[in-house]
């Protein structure tokens, strides 16, 4: 049986690993949850799993915590230092690091150290520090598997074959809510629109970013990191059915692509029990009644954070920092009205020509490179200095 840590057990990807936990009572475990501060779902989760550990993030909830799960053998623990202790238990087999943005990092860091396999949702991770990651990963011999839909399709692609023998990655976009608004239309839209997205049921943050396609192109620098493939040989395809999840082509002119429905539970569940496949009750894929499926290039001046996106892992060094923190900067200031759609892609370039570029960072300078984005696109949304 493997014994699971989920960190971000109450968001989006955490939720659905529980799920399928629920569904492989026999195989998984819950060893230990996390949550940054969504005190009422962790301790129904704790509650229902039983976990030997829970942490909150957010250390103003330690106590309530405590008082609710008085009564069960659970060790609570509270705030970043706690969360790092946990993610290296000797019991926990597989850690899922499902939680969101910069934050997942560290913990994901220290989970390698400890030899954890790591079942990767946080692309953040890859996109903030990949050099490191890879290089952590190699040193410990530490699995990473993917989460992500077109990654795990990428990774399912590529099983029993040689990387050499890889033309180039197709990494596929719904093209999200404004996939057909006119620049003009754009202006104009709000967080409510954006969060209606087409296809996929996501947290919020995640959801901003696939409307602003700054989703695939954290995922472009994901891949190349996941793969080890030059970005010149990622390629983003709007495909706007969201059957295809992604593809591989060949020297010899052969693609293999994964196709499924949009359901998460199948790239968790693949990346818990791989290198099994193991039956589930998620709807299948009729391609009898299947609508056409299309593909069209990414419009790249209505959706310029995918070219941000390619600049920063080209420059590479601390450039996929800054375009990580001062896209989460502006993602809320939009979530929140105090920022337009289309004036995150020039607070996010902004920040980019204001932060001094290091070529060669080590986990020190991706901190200090994170905090400094951060300021700046902050004082670019209050000045409204950013054209």
């Amino acid at each position: 049986m493997k014994q699971l840590a989920i960190l971000g057990s109450t968001g989006s990807i955490g939720t659905q690993t529980l799920d399928v936990v629920r569904k492989h009572p026999e195989e998984f475990s819950v060893y230990a949850l996390s949550a940054h501060r969504s005190i009422d779902l962790l301790i129904k989760q704790a509650l229902e799993f039983n976990p030997a550990v829970v942490c909150i993030a957010d250390e103003a909830y330690y106590r309530p915590l405590c008082e609710a799960l008085s009564d069960l053998p659970i060790r609570v623990l509270a705030g970043e230092k706690a969360l790092l202790e946990m993610v290296t238990m000797p019991a926990i087999d597989v850690v899922v690091a499902a939680m969101v943005g910069y934050a997942g990092l560290r913990p994901t860091m220290e989970a390698i150290r400890a030899g954890k396999t790591i079942a990767l949702a946080n692309k953040e991770t890859l996109v903030v520090a990949g050099e490191i990651i890879c290089q952590l990963a190699q040193r410990y011999h530490t699995p990473i598997l993917p989460v992500d839909s077109e990654h795990s399709a990428i990774f399912q692609s590529l099983v029993g074959e040689n990387m050499a023998d890889v033309e180039k990655l197709l990494l596929t976009a719904s093209g999200g809510p404004f996939r057909t608004f006119s620049l003009e239309q754009m202006q104009s839209v709000t967080s409510e629109q954006a969060l209606r997205h087409p296809n996929w049921e996501m947290g919020a943050k995640i959801t901003i970013d696939s409307a602003s396609m700054m989703n695939k192109g954290f995922e472009v620098i994901e891949a190349r990191w996941l793969f080890d493939i030059p970005v010149e040989k990622i390629q983003v395809l709007v495909h706007p059915q969201s059957v295809v999840h992604s593809a591989v082509q060949f020297v010899d002119g052969s693609v293999k692509a994964q196709l499924g429905t949009p359901d998460m539970r199948i790239p968790i569940q693949y990346a818990l029990t791989y290198p099994e496949r193991w039956h589930n009750d998620v709807a299948r894929l009729d391609l009898f009644t299947t609508q056409s499926l299309t593909f069209e290039e990414p419009d790249l001046q209505r959706f310029p954070n995918l070219v941000l996106s390619y600049e920063a892992i080209r420059r590479g060094g601390n450039m996929p920092c800054v375009l990580n923190a001062a896209n989460e900067i502006v993602n809320l200031a939009f979530r929140q009205g105090k920022c337009g759609f289309l004036q995150m892609s020039d607070i996010i370039a902004k920040t980019m020509d204001k932060v001094h570029f290091v070529a060669e960072p080590n986990y020190e300078t991706y901190v200090e490179t994170d905090d400094v984005a951060r300021r700046i696109a902050k004082e670019l949304l209050t000045t409204n200095n950013y054209k």
